[in-house]
């Protein structure tokens, strides 16, 4: 039986939160002040009880060793974060990413292949915006014959399961143009994405943090990864931008969030001013001469 109501918050003492704070921050990225106990303590003491556990002592124990660590620590970063969004959010960035940057991407590239990843997607409606618009661009003749991959990853199953449903309520269409709903079929009072656009996003369950398996996506001609680090302290956004950098083919295009910059964490990305929007791109990198004999 639960050793308390859900509706009471287990009590946690200072060494508690930074034992939780460490862990959760060692495998994720997510980091807390000390001012952010409360909001631990209040949201992770369901799962506690869930769990059966006596203590936070023993729920960070639980997340540093037992077999379904990665199963729980999903479940964490799901409680402790804001999974808000929209679709076409920040239209002024996605309209740099369709009238420019993909038009200068086609121009360039020989292999007919473009590779997009929306990294920290949560449930789906910034992967499957930029499907929309890939599939608005192919009608005006741009990316015909093109290979478009589009990837979203989240650390959260949850949101992951909500995104390959594919089936939203109003909030997700807050301010989105009447043009973009000849992508939805009504099912009550809510909608449900096509099969058309669905069918060009692939999810997977990824942790930023962990290079092995973000490595197994490949190479990328476009990163958004809007909204997300900003959860993130500056060792681990270094970490991650670290990772971005590999990542992308050259001259490739990191797309952050409006209130997001790399001012301080690297210096690795140039800052390219479109007409739309400033993006960060990833500088070409010149072959090195070999010496003269």
């Amino acid at each position: 039986m639960p050793l308390f109501s859900e509706n009471i918050a287990l009590a946690m003492s200072d060494d508690e939160f930074c034992d939780l704070r460490d862990v959760i921050y060692e495998y994720c990225g997510l980091f807390f002040e000390p001012d952010k106990k409360y909001l631990l303590e209040k949201r992770l003491s369901r799962r506690v009880s869930e769990l059966q556990l006596e203590t936070f002592r023993d729920y960070a124990l639980y997340l540093r060793y037992d077999i379904k660590r990665d199963e729980e620590m999903a479940k964490v970063a799901d409680n402790l974060t804001t999974n808000e969004t929209y679709f076409f959010r920040e239209n002024y960035q996605l309209k740099a990413f369709s009238e420019e940057i993909i038009t200068e991407i086609a121009a360039r590239k020989r292999e007919k292949v473009l590779r997009i990843w929306s990294a920290g997607c949560s449930t789906g409606e910034e992967p499957y915006s930029i499907a929309m618009l890939v599939l608005e661009m192919r009608k005006k003749g741009l990316l015909k014959g093109w290979q478009v991959d589009i990837l979203g990853s989240d650390i959260s199953h949850r949101v992951l399961g909500v995104a390959r449903k594919g089936v939203y309520g109003k909030a997700s269409f807050r301010g989105v143009d009447e043009q973009w709903m000849k992508y939805f079929i009504d099912e009550g009072d809510r909608k449900r994405l096509a099969d058309e656009p669905k069918s060009m996003v692939t999810f997977s369950h990824v942790n930023l943090l962990d290079p092995m398996k973000v490595e197994l996506l490949g190479r990328m001609d476009v990163i958004f990864c809007r909204n997300v680090i900003i959860y993130f302290d500056t060792k681990a956004k270094k970490r991650v931008m670290e990772t971005f950098y590999g990542m992308l083919d050259d001259e490739g295009y990191l797309m952050l969030g409006h209130s997001e910059s790399l001012m301080n964490i690297t210096t690795q990305f140039t800052l390219k001013h479109f007409k739309n929007d400033m993006v960060y791109q990833k500088p070409l990198r010149h072959a090195v001469k070999e010496p003269a004999l």
